[in-house]
């Protein structure tokens, strides 16, 4: 086995196990890491709100996948959507009160659960990672 395709199967084993680790840990928000990633998302974006197109293209996920993802987020009113005053056929996202109010509680768990995974890495290792992650995407 190559040394590319070795470190590759390393990483996905690396993220299947900070999935699995984060998602049980996330739970107790009542929500998993993907949706913790689009709270995320809509919480950093001007006005808390997105497209589902810039959704799925952030988070990776097709069209389908997103929209799959947020209807039950819709059900229990994390976000809304809002339709675009400009454009009727793109419906927009918006991150509610609640929704905010689980972000900001699920950033802590999430900040606690990655300190947790990278505490024998140096910050200087963590740094390291991130640049060469960057590069990989």
């Amino acid at each position: 086995m190559s040394e590319s395709l070795s470190a590759l199967m390393a990483l996905s084993s690396a993220f299947g196990r900070f999935n699995k680790k984060i998602d049980r840990a996330l739970s107790v928000h009542g929500i998993s890491f993907t949706e913790f990633q689009v709270l995320e998302h809509l919480a950093q974006s001007p006005n808390l709100m997105m497209s589902r197109i810039e959704l799925a293209e952030a988070t990776n996920l097709t069209a389908s996948g997103i929209t799959r993802l947020l209807m039950p987020m819709e059900k229990i009113h994390l976000i809304e959507k809002e339709k675009n005053s400009r454009d009727a056929r793109v419906s927009l996202v918006k991150l509610t009160a609640a929704g905010t109010e689980i972000y900001q509680d699920a950033a802590v768990t999430s900040q606690n659960c990655s300190n947790s995974l990278t505490q024998d890495l140096t910050a200087k290792q963590v740094d390291q990672l991130h640049l060469l992650l960057s590069k990989l995407g």
